[in-house]
């Protein structure tokens, strides 16, 4: 087990409330706590298990403080969020009967998916506003239960890009401005977190100093991040994320 300094408590601390609040604002969070876990030497997949644990108040805090965003949204959530259990809970027993080598081995994969998923996430979302105009009304919620689904299988197998996955399902299946599928993002990500982080608890191995700083900075982080929602162009920071994750998947590539 890799034994963490007091420095790097601090820059786990610091890179976990960048993390909580960038998921709050455009989603990719993981794509700064994560590196900056193995950065201190801890293996991915110890990385990956201790990183969705400590970003669970993170997406509490978030999801709470865009609570305003998530008026009228109850059919959705009933509909949405036992999708995100479910899918949690899958991710997370694949992720803890993969192995160690293969695991290492999807970890470029997995972030360079993320980033670019962020990336074209508008354009995506154009089309579909522009296809449902096309051919008249809104697209059924009924269509983002298997998108949304899926998405939190992959956010229960690998933390890294969940809050992005999940907006772009969203953007593409639901016609509503960002501000509420934000909210609704958050809502869907903190149960997916939720049932991964639970899992992990009872059956899976953590870094616990890390996991300590973390989850205080996460919240921290996210709390800050859903109050400053909507005063932050969101396109600004989706482009520093995007950019951090495709020069992180890189790194990741180059060993």
């Amino acid at each position: 087990m890799t034994v963490l300094s007091g420095l790097d408590l601090v820059w786990l601390a610091l890179a976990a409330v960048a993390a909580g609040l960038v998921n709050a604002l455009a989603g990719g969070g993981s794509l700064i706590s994560f590196p900056a876990l193995t950065a201190v030497g801890l293996a991915p997949l110890l990385a990956n298990v201790t990183n969705t644990v400590a970003l669970f108040p993170g997406y509490l805090g978030a999801t709470l403080a865009q609570r305003r965003q998530l008026a009228g949204q109850g059919p959705r959530l009933r509909q949405l969020l036992p999708m995100a259990a479910l899918g949690g809970l899958v991710g997370g027993l694949l992720l803890l009967n993969t192995g160690s080598r293969l695991f290492d081995q999807l970890v470029p994969w997995l972030i360079l998916s993320g980033s670019l998923l962020l990336a074209i996430q508008g354009r995506v979302r154009a089309w579909v506003v522009a296809r449902s105009e096309r051919h008249g009304g809104s697209p059924s919620e009924r269509w983002a239960s298997l998108p949304v689904l899926v998405a939190a299988v992959y956010g229960g197998y690998f933390g890294a890009g969940l809050s992005v996955i999940v907006l772009a399902v969203l953007a593409m299946t639901l016609n509503d401005d960002l501000t509420r599928l934000n909210g609704l993002k958050q809502a869907i990500a903190f149960v997916t977190n939720l049932a991964a982080a639970a899992l992990f608890l009872c059956f899976g191995q953590l870094s616990w100093p890390a996991l300590l700083v973390m989850a205080s900075g996460s919240l921290t982080g996210g709390a800050l991040g859903g109050r400053l929602a909507g005063r932050i162009d969101p396109d600004v920071l989706r482009v520093v994320v995007v950019s951090v994750g495709l020069v992180v998947a890189l790194l990741y590539f180059r060993r």
